[in-house]
């Protein structure tokens, strides 16, 4: 009963535009691909965009200037804050490639343990480089990862309420 009174009296909070530095534009994504520097990141990145699109069936957009991202969803935060992200998506870093997925990818263990050298921060996908990894696992993670995050992003508007 305690906890039915308490969530009756929850307030959703007024959502207020967030400043963020990384936000979508108008640049091109094959262009920014086919700058990158170093050759064997400018391989790996579009064997992670033919990756990323076949998965999500979305047109990648830049964010921020150096990431690729795929699909797009709104969220309202906890604090109120407002904005629109990414679903999907990764950035040539300089010696990583960073893979980012909504609600991150720790769920896959097995895949994880198949994929080979990697690191996962909160969210993030480490890789030096796709040679040292099984792309097989890594395609199939990328695919498994996205069902989940699309369940969740739709449920991203409500955080504001909690």
């Amino acid at each position: 009963m305690a906890v039915a009174k308490k969530a009756a009296k929850a307030k959703p909070v007024k959502a207020k535009p967030a400043n963020l530095k990384t936000v979508v534009s108008d640049a091109s994504v094959s262009e920014f691909l086919a700058s990158i520097p170093d050759p064997g990141q400018r391989s790996d990145s579009a064997m992670l965009h033919e990756i990323f699109a076949a998965a999500t069936k979305e047109k990648p957009r830049m964010w921020g200037g150096r990431i690729v991202g795929y699909g797009e969803y709104s969220y309202v935060g906890r604090s109120g804050r407002a904005g629109d992200w990414y679903v999907a998506g990764f950035a040539p870093q300089k010696g990583t490639m960073t893979l980012y997925m909504l609600g991150g990818w720790a769920a896959d263990k097995a895949l994880l343990a198949r994929l080979g050298k990697h690191s996962l921060g909160v969210g993030c996908l480490y890789l030096k480089r796709l040679a040292d990894v099984d792309l097989k696992a890594l395609t199939a993670l990328v695919t498994d990862a996205l069902k989940r995050a699309k369940v969740i992003a739709p449920t991203m508007m409500n955080q504001g309420a909690r």
